[in-house]
This record gives structure tokens, sequence and C-alpha cells, in this order.
């Protein structure tokens, strides 16, 4: 497996919309558990295929809350996870990922590998259900709320081009866009006070 260079805005290829794989071939499976490798090393629980430079619709993720070993299983603590999050399990590598239905309202602090340093409250649907395939290129259907809704939506923005900061009010996400655009992103040693609780939250 190898670490791939995660893009961050305003790189163009974040703002296309990815292309259907249509057949999942061995080459594809080991790039998805290179993007697994380096979500984990990023901190990170949802990556999609855009974000390292492959305009393709894949996304991988794995929510479960992690102490740094994502191979020890006994190191999971589901605990706080919902029934369905628990029954999703992970990590989580969909092709093609397709919304099937979305009910419920939710919002959520987001932040975003490709856009490091903010965080901001996004509304998004509650409750999904998802359909794509896995790395065996196996039809898989998912009903997923919590936090695993919110990473999947968040992830199928990316597969659409688009961002969490573009679904923020203009004014604020135009302010966000501008100032990154001009300033460029703030290093680890700028951040006065280093949001260690919100790192789980990048996707």
């Amino acid at each position: 497996m190898a670490l791939l260079e995660v893009l961050t805005f305003p790189n163009p290829i974040l703002r296309k919309v990815a292309e259907e794989v249509p057949e999942v071939t061995p080459e594809l499976a080991q790039f998805a558990k290179d993007m697994l490798e380096t979500m984990y090393d990023s901190q990170g629980i949802g990556l999609a295929a855009p974000q390292v430079g492959k305009s393709i619709r894949l996304l991988v993720m794995d929510t479960r809350p992690r102490a740094g070993d994502e191979e020890n299983e006994d190191r999971y603590d589901l605990t706080d996870m919902t029934e369905l999050e628990k029954a999703a399990g992970g990590p989580i590598i969909i092709f093609n990922p397709k919304i099937l239905s979305a009910d419920g309202k939710k919002k959520y602090q987001e932040g975003c590998l490709s856009v490091p340093s903010y965080f901001e409250d996004v509304e998004r649907a509650d409750v999904i259900e998802v359909e794509g395939l896995n790395e065996k290129g196996e039809k898989i259907v998912l009903k997923l709320d919590g936090l695993m809704s919110v990473c999947m939506q968040h992830e199928i923005d990316h597969l659409d081009g688009k961002l969490f900061i573009d679904r923020l009010s203009p004014l604020k996400g135009n302010r966000i866009k501008s100032k990154i655009k001009k300033f460029g992103y703030p290093k680890d040693d700028e951040n006065e006070e280093p949001q260690k609780e919100k790192e789980d939250l990048l996707v």
C-alpha cells in the first residue's frame, strides 16, 4: 500500500464531476486500499477519489471511534454508535455510490481534508439508503444514520464536484473561499487552539 497526496481547494480536480467505474478491477481495489491508508494517516474518517487526484466515483470511510490502530478490532469503542452504524461496520469501500432515499434533517459540524483548518455546521439528511459496489465488484446496499450518514453524503458531494463549504450560506462560503485563495491555509503552529476533538470529523 502507498500514501497518496491529498489535494486541497482550489485544485480544479475537486470541482469535476467524477466518472462511474465500469468495472471494479484488482488495480482499483488496490487503489481503494491506498486511499484507506491515506485516510487513516491523515486522521480522517472519509476520503473520495477526486481528493487524491483520480476523478472516479469511489469513496472510502471508517467512522468507528479508534485509538490509532485500525488493524486491531479490539481498539474500537462502538458504545456510542447507532444500531445502523454498527450493522454497516467498517471500513467501507464503495464504487459508484448512489443515494436511493433520504429522510429527516440534521446538522453536524464538518471539516475536510481538502479544506484543512475549517469547521462549519452543515445540514444534511438524517437517514439515507445507499447502493454501490464493494471492492469485489459485488452490489451492496447500506442504510445509514448518525456520523456514517453525514460522512457518506459529504464524500458523495466530492464525487459531484462539491465541497462542504458550498453548502454554507453564500456569504459565509464565499468569505472562506476568498480567504483561502488570498492567504492559503494556516500552518499547524498558527492555530491558537488545536481542535483535537474535531480531527475525527475530517472527511
